[in-house]
């Protein structure tokens, strides 16, 4: 189970929504909800939670490239959502499905071997097993908002509650839980 939110900070402080994923399926789709949730392009915080398996941030300014944190990478990887942070965080896109230019006539990427047609490994879970454990990402993602890299790095239970309670917007968040 999921949880989401979007928090913008305006001149009046934070305005928190809750947020569907249900259309999100890259990093842009992402974005894009936070633009839609901000005010003259103002700081924009989406958080992700599963349960209490791994918490992921995307911070949106302007038309500044996204900034991501996630708790847990493979945890994360290990999800959908989860998966669209990590491919950021690690180097790949998760447009990298559409990119003709690295396919061979056989249908792989280059480099990549020729599965057999009875090979039932998904492909999700081989590639989250090569992400490594722990935290991934800016960890200092929220350094300038009052959470040290520190305190970020130490959350475990209930962290987007001390994530908005540091921010100022517990309120905001609990609104919308």
């Amino acid at each position: 189970m999921y949880f989401a939110a979007l928090l913008a900070r305006t001149e009046d402080g934070w305005e928190a929504s809750d947020t569907e994923l249900d259309d999100v399926e890259t990093l842009s789709d992402l974005t894009d909800l936070a633009h839609e949730a901000s005010v003259d392009e103002d700081t924009v915080l989406v958080f992700i939670e599963q349960e209490d398996a791994w918490f992921g941030l995307v911070r949106v300014e302007g038309e500044d490239d996204p900034r991501i944190f996630v708790s847990d990478a493979a945890a994360a990887a290990r999800s959908s959502y989860g998966e669209i942070l990590t491919k950021e965080l690690l180097g790949g896109s998760a447009d990298d499905d559409d990119d003709l230019d690295s396919l061979d006539l056989d249908g792989t990427e280059e480099g990549e071997p020729v599965r057999a047609d009875n090979d039932e490994e998904d492909e999700t879970s081989a590639s989250a097993e090569s992400v490594p454990p722990g935290p991934a990402g800016d960890r200092e993602i929220l350094a300038d908002l009052g959470m040290t890299v520190r305190d970020l790095l130490a959350l475990e239970s209930d962290a987007l509650g001390e994530i908005a309670d540091a921010l100022g917007a517990a309120e905001m968040l609990e609104t919308v839980r």
